[in-house]
Protein backbone atom coordinates (compact mmCIF):
# COMPACT_ATOMS: atom_id res chain seq x y z
CA UNK A 1 0.00 0.00 0.00
CA UNK A 2 3.04 2.30 1.02
CA UNK A 3 4.81 1.35 -2.28
CA UNK A 4 1.48 2.17 -4.28
CA UNK A 5 1.03 5.88 -2.73
CA UNK A 6 4.76 6.50 -3.39
CA UNK A 7 4.13 5.89 -7.13
CA UNK A 8 0.61 7.83 -7.27
CA UNK A 9 2.54 10.44 -5.83
CA UNK A 10 5.14 10.28 -8.40
CA UNK A 11 2.64 10.15 -11.46
CA UNK A 12 1.19 13.43 -9.70
CA UNK A 13 4.13 14.92 -9.26
CA UNK A 14 5.18 14.19 -12.99
CA UNK A 15 2.06 15.41 -14.43
CA UNK A 16 2.28 18.65 -12.27
CA UNK A 17 5.64 19.43 -13.70
CA UNK A 18 4.65 18.76 -17.32
CA UNK A 19 1.84 21.05 -16.85
CA UNK A 20 4.54 23.34 -15.64
CA UNK A 21 6.41 23.32 -18.31
CA UNK A 22 3.51 23.21 -20.86
CA UNK A 23 2.48 26.28 -19.02
CA UNK A 24 5.14 28.59 -19.84
CA UNK A 25 5.97 27.76 -23.33
CA UNK A 26 2.52 28.78 -24.74
CA UNK A 27 2.39 28.60 -28.55
CA UNK A 28 2.97 31.59 -30.46
CA UNK A 29 0.91 31.98 -34.10
CA UNK A 30 2.51 33.75 -36.82
CA UNK A 31 0.43 34.91 -40.60
CA UNK A 32 1.81 35.83 -43.89
CA UNK A 33 0.61 39.52 -44.82
CA UNK A 34 -2.58 38.56 -46.60
CA UNK A 35 -1.68 40.55 -50.00
CA UNK A 36 -2.31 43.56 -52.10
CA UNK A 37 -5.68 44.95 -52.36
CA UNK A 38 -8.02 43.69 -55.20
CA UNK A 39 -8.46 46.54 -58.22
CA UNK A 40 -11.66 47.15 -59.39
CA UNK A 41 -11.25 47.50 -62.42
CA UNK A 42 -14.56 48.33 -65.35
CA UNK A 43 -12.39 46.39 -67.93
CA UNK A 44 -9.76 43.47 -67.74
CA UNK A 45 -6.67 44.22 -69.63
CA UNK A 46 -7.28 40.42 -71.02
CA UNK A 47 -10.86 38.63 -71.28
CA UNK A 48 -9.49 35.47 -69.63
CA UNK A 49 -10.88 33.44 -66.35
CA UNK A 50 -7.90 32.06 -64.21
CA UNK A 51 -8.55 29.07 -61.64
CA UNK A 52 -5.89 28.92 -59.24
CA UNK A 53 -5.55 25.24 -57.54
CA UNK A 54 -4.39 23.83 -54.79
CA UNK A 55 -0.52 24.59 -53.78
CA UNK A 56 1.21 21.21 -54.36
CA UNK A 57 4.21 20.35 -51.69
CA UNK A 58 5.47 18.20 -49.61
CA UNK A 59 3.73 17.33 -45.99
CA UNK A 60 6.21 19.71 -44.32
CA UNK A 61 3.94 22.35 -45.20
CA UNK A 62 1.23 20.95 -44.94
CA UNK A 63 1.26 21.22 -41.15
CA UNK A 64 1.17 24.47 -39.01
CA UNK A 65 4.82 24.15 -37.56
CA UNK A 66 7.33 26.63 -38.76
CA UNK A 67 10.57 25.31 -40.54
CA UNK A 68 13.87 25.38 -40.29
CA UNK A 69 16.84 23.95 -41.98
CA UNK A 70 19.79 22.00 -39.98
CA UNK A 71 22.43 21.33 -42.02
CA UNK A 72 22.98 21.17 -45.67
CA UNK A 73 19.97 17.99 -45.87
CA UNK A 74 18.61 18.15 -42.67
CA UNK A 75 14.90 19.84 -41.82
CA UNK A 76 13.38 20.42 -38.59
CA UNK A 77 10.11 21.97 -36.93
CA UNK A 78 9.70 23.97 -34.11
CA UNK A 79 6.91 22.80 -31.68
CA UNK A 80 6.05 26.02 -30.19
CA UNK A 81 6.41 28.23 -33.40
CA UNK A 82 3.64 27.66 -35.74
CA UNK A 83 1.17 29.26 -38.60
CA UNK A 84 -2.19 30.44 -37.64
CA UNK A 85 -2.77 28.53 -41.67
CA UNK A 86 -0.77 25.58 -43.20
CA UNK A 87 1.91 27.39 -45.23
CA UNK A 88 -0.12 25.40 -48.21
CA UNK A 89 -3.36 26.98 -47.70
CA UNK A 90 -1.80 30.89 -46.97
CA UNK A 91 0.17 30.58 -50.84
CA UNK A 92 -3.04 29.69 -52.42
CA UNK A 93 -4.73 32.61 -50.94
CA UNK A 94 -1.68 34.69 -51.70
CA UNK A 95 -1.57 33.69 -55.20
CA UNK A 96 -5.51 34.30 -55.41
CA UNK A 97 -5.00 37.84 -53.90
CA UNK A 98 -2.11 39.13 -56.20
CA UNK A 99 -3.61 37.63 -59.55
CA UNK A 100 -6.96 39.55 -58.49
CA UNK A 101 -4.95 42.69 -57.34
CA UNK A 102 -3.62 43.16 -60.54
CA UNK A 103 -7.03 43.90 -62.37
CA UNK A 104 -5.52 42.23 -65.47
CA UNK A 105 -8.17 39.13 -65.40
CA UNK A 106 -12.04 39.14 -66.10
CA UNK A 107 -12.33 36.29 -63.06
CA UNK A 108 -9.71 34.90 -60.83
CA UNK A 109 -11.33 32.00 -58.94
CA UNK A 110 -10.08 28.71 -56.77
CA UNK A 111 -10.51 25.79 -58.63
CA UNK A 112 -12.99 24.25 -56.10
CA UNK A 113 -15.61 26.58 -56.91
CA UNK A 114 -16.57 24.76 -60.46
CA UNK A 115 -16.67 27.81 -62.75
CA UNK A 116 -14.81 26.87 -65.59
CA UNK A 117 -11.65 28.86 -66.51
CA UNK A 118 -9.65 29.75 -69.43
CA UNK A 119 -6.52 28.16 -67.47
CA UNK A 120 -5.32 26.74 -64.24
CA UNK A 121 -2.84 28.35 -62.01
CA UNK A 122 -0.86 25.71 -60.36
CA UNK A 123 1.76 26.25 -57.71
CA UNK A 124 4.34 24.46 -55.99
CA UNK A 125 5.70 25.17 -52.74
CA UNK A 126 9.37 23.85 -52.29
CA UNK A 127 10.80 25.80 -48.99
CA UNK A 128 9.69 28.17 -46.90
CA UNK A 129 11.88 28.37 -43.40
CA UNK A 130 14.50 29.20 -41.61
CA UNK A 131 18.24 28.40 -42.83
CA UNK A 132 21.64 29.61 -41.82
CA UNK A 133 23.49 30.35 -45.21
CA UNK A 134 26.35 31.07 -42.78
CA UNK A 135 23.81 33.93 -41.71
CA UNK A 136 20.13 33.58 -40.65
CA UNK A 137 18.33 33.44 -43.92
CA UNK A 138 14.46 33.05 -44.65
CA UNK A 139 13.97 30.95 -48.03
CA UNK A 140 11.39 30.88 -50.13
CA UNK A 141 11.20 28.64 -53.06
CA UNK A 142 8.17 28.50 -55.29
CA UNK A 143 7.38 27.72 -59.14
CA UNK A 144 3.95 28.96 -60.62
CA UNK A 145 2.88 27.43 -63.73
CA UNK A 146 0.06 28.10 -66.03
CA UNK A 147 -2.32 24.77 -67.31
CA UNK A 148 -4.17 24.86 -70.84
CA UNK A 149 -7.42 22.39 -70.40
CA UNK A 150 -8.22 22.39 -73.62
CA UNK A 151 -4.98 20.84 -74.88
CA UNK A 152 -4.24 19.38 -71.51
CA UNK A 153 -0.27 21.34 -71.78
CA UNK A 154 1.36 23.12 -69.20
CA UNK A 155 2.23 26.39 -71.57
CA UNK A 156 3.77 28.51 -69.45
CA UNK A 157 6.12 27.81 -66.31
CA UNK A 158 9.01 29.85 -64.27
CA UNK A 159 9.94 29.60 -60.34
CA UNK A 160 11.82 31.98 -57.92
CA UNK A 161 14.03 31.02 -55.19
CA UNK A 162 15.84 33.57 -52.89
CA UNK A 163 16.92 33.29 -49.44
CA UNK A 164 16.06 37.04 -47.63
CA UNK A 165 18.21 37.75 -44.88
CA UNK A 166 16.65 37.94 -41.27
CA UNK A 167 17.07 41.65 -39.47
CA UNK A 168 16.97 42.20 -35.99
CA UNK A 169 18.78 42.41 -33.22
CA UNK A 170 22.00 40.75 -34.44
CA UNK A 171 22.86 38.97 -31.29
CA UNK A 172 19.18 37.72 -30.84
CA UNK A 173 17.32 37.10 -33.90
CA UNK A 174 13.94 35.85 -33.03
CA UNK A 175 11.33 33.48 -35.53
CA UNK A 176 9.19 37.05 -35.63
CA UNK A 177 11.89 38.60 -37.44
CA UNK A 178 12.31 35.31 -39.50
CA UNK A 179 8.25 35.21 -40.33
CA UNK A 180 9.12 39.23 -41.42
CA UNK A 181 12.00 37.99 -43.66
CA UNK A 182 9.85 35.50 -45.27
CA UNK A 183 6.69 37.68 -45.84
CA UNK A 184 8.56 39.84 -47.64
CA UNK A 185 10.47 37.27 -49.54
CA UNK A 186 6.86 35.89 -50.63
CA UNK A 187 5.46 39.07 -51.68
CA UNK A 188 8.97 39.72 -54.05
CA UNK A 189 8.41 36.16 -55.26
CA UNK A 190 4.99 36.50 -56.66
CA UNK A 191 4.97 39.78 -57.25
CA UNK A 192 7.85 38.69 -59.61
CA UNK A 193 6.14 35.35 -60.99
CA UNK A 194 2.29 36.87 -61.40
CA UNK A 195 3.51 40.04 -63.60
CA UNK A 196 5.78 37.13 -65.66
CA UNK A 197 3.08 35.29 -66.27
CA UNK A 198 0.77 38.18 -67.50
CA UNK A 199 3.14 39.20 -69.96
CA UNK A 200 2.95 35.55 -71.18
CA UNK A 201 -1.28 35.44 -71.03
CA UNK A 202 -0.97 38.98 -73.17
CA UNK A 203 1.17 38.17 -75.72
CA UNK A 204 -0.92 34.57 -76.36
CA UNK A 205 -4.27 36.13 -76.52
CA UNK A 206 -5.89 34.81 -79.38
CA UNK A 207 -6.52 36.90 -82.22
CA UNK A 208 -10.24 37.86 -81.48
CA UNK A 209 -9.47 38.42 -77.60
CA UNK A 210 -6.46 40.91 -78.67
CA UNK A 211 -8.08 43.01 -80.72
CA UNK A 212 -10.97 43.30 -78.54
CA UNK A 213 -8.76 45.05 -75.33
Amino acid sequence: MAMRRIQIGLVLIFAGITAACSASRPVKYYVLDTGPTPISASQPRYPVTLLVSRIFTSHLYRDDRLVYGSGQVQLGTYEYERWAETPADMMQQKVLAYLRASGDYRSVMPVSTGVRGDYVVRGHLYALDEVETPSLAARFTFQLELFDPKTATIVWSDSYTHDEPVGGNEKKKNVADVVEALDKNVNAGLSQLTAKMADFIGNHLPAQSASSR
